[in-house]
């Protein structure tokens, strides 16, 4: 027999437990995952990979569990400068007489850009190495993830009223179509439409959205039934629940990431199953605006795509997405009665490879497949609070904390070693948000 020279790559990341998520269950142990550029080149048990593969860089993680990076399907992260700001009241109230006035004296391309860097700090600390985003003045927001190395979908907000980002709908449309095209082709960002939700979004808005998103092929990230107030009032204005204007609009359909849904009848669900609509459960922002529990579980036995989002800093309070798989799996029980609800394995799953299909990134991300992105997160689990170690799986999901996060690879970069961010500036950004609380409180 010839001895083959093993191939030079970037980096091996050893670990004692590897969870692909695909196939669906697998917990893989003594595992390395070979990464070369910004791509995952081959999954296989140490001792081969050692053999078989020359690395430039070596990551022993010999008391870990490596997962797909995490996927935070809905959020508005330059909010994150309003975190606690308004806290203990109903979405409404919240939104048009504390959040939408403070917004109003400060939004602008400053405040996203230091809010966005105040976020990623905070997802790569826990994990995240995605966001859906959706807020004002994209073109901001996209390219502070890009000089970040932060992967995002980038939403491409449109409402009926003016705003500091757009003053009419030709210029909410016009503006998008500008964004778009600056990140067309981007490693790392693409884009979404973002309407805000049915009741501030015109037919004649829904209708131009379907349009374009057909021709750009990009998803439509809206927020649906998040109150029954909502289905109320559309019920009263129109005759129709929201879901079934927008189904006359055309916008029902496999581009659809609907997010909240606390409002659902199982009509609804079964369109949602048979039009390939993803949505999206934030949990956490949902309990704390008491909007209501999406029935998860019985849109998961239906065969919908079930993501899950932490919502903005400022209704959260936090981007934990640990945290947020945790409260999903326990409310997923107690509203089906059923505590073999959403077990450990799919909610895993609904924050990494179910994410990426809602994004319409699932050929790149969300799982470790040999041909996709090296986003990849190292978990250190042989911390006290997650000993003894049974089942990886449901120790991810009931026992893990953030704090727990070691290392983290964006597209094969790294972005956080042994917990220490890198090429970050803490200080500098620490800096900033003291700034912005200064500003904000006074007004």
């Amino acid at each position: 027999m010839t001895h083959q020279n093993p191939q030079t790559v970037d980096l091996c990341i050893e670990a004692r437990w590897v969870v692909p998520v695909e196939p669906h269950g697998v917990v893989l142990e003594d595992h390395t995952v070979v990464v070369d550029k910004d791509r995952i080149v081959a999954l296989l048990p140490t001792a081969q990979a050692r053999a078989a593969y020359a690395p430039r860089e070596r990551s022993e993680l010999g008391e870990h569990v490596l997962i797909p990076g995490l996927i935070n399907t809905h959020t508005h992260n330059p909010m994150t400068l309003l975190r606690g700001l308004a806290d203990d009241l109903p979405l409404m109230v919240w939104l048009q007489q504390h959040i939408w006035p403070a917004e109003a004296k400060v939004i602008g391309p400053e405040f996203v850009r230091d809010g966005v860097e105040l976020a990623v700090a905070e997802m790569l600390r826990g994990g995240t190495t995605c966001a859906n985003e959706n807020y004002f003045f994209p073109d901001a927001i996209g390219a502070t993830y890009r000089r970040m190395g932060f992967r995002a979908t980038v939403g491409l907000p449109i409402i009926e009223f003016p705003t500091a980002w757009a003053k009419s709908q030709d210029d909410y449309f016009e503006r998008a179509g500008e964004v778009h095209d600056s990140f067309r082709g981007d490693a790392l960002i693409s884009t979404a439409f973002a309407p805000h939700a049915p009741y501030t979004v015109s037919d004649a808005s829904f209708e131009r959205i379907r349009v374009l998103s057909d021709q750009l092929d990009i998803p439509v990230h809206l927020h649906t039934h998040e109150t029954a107030h909502e289905v109320e009032d559309e019920k009263k204005k129109t005759g129709l629940r929201p879901f079934q204007r927008l189904q006359k609009l055309g916008i029902v359909n496999d581009r659809l990431i609907a997010v909240h849904f606390t409002q659902i009848t199982d009509g609804e669900i079964a369109a949602c199953a048979e039009a390939g609509v993803s949505v999206v459960h934030c949990p956490e922002s949902n309990l704390k605006l008491a909007s209501g529990f999406c029935p998860v579980e019985k849109l998961r036995l239906a065969g919908v795509n079930v993501a899950i989002g932490t919502d903005g800093c400022a209704s959260n309070n936090d981007l934990d997405m640990f945290g947020e798989m945790r409260t999903a799996a326990m409310l997923a029980k107690a509203v089906a009665e059923d505590a073999s609800a959403f077990d450990a394995a799919y909610t895993l799953r609904a924050a990494t490879l179910n994410a990426a299909k809602a994004m319409g990134l699932d050929a790149q991300i969300g799982s470790i497949e040999p041909g996709k992105q090296a986003d990849l997160t190292a978990v250190r689990l042989s911390d006290l609070e997650t000993q003894p170690m049974y089942h990886v799986a449901s120790q991810l999901i009931y026992a893990t904390g953030r704090h727990q996060v070691s290392d983290v690879w964006i597209a094969g970069q790294r972005k956080l070693r042994q917990r220490e961010l890198v090429d970050v500036d803490v200080e500098g950004i620490l800096a900033k948000t003291r700034a912005w609380r200064e500003r904000i409180a006074a007004t």
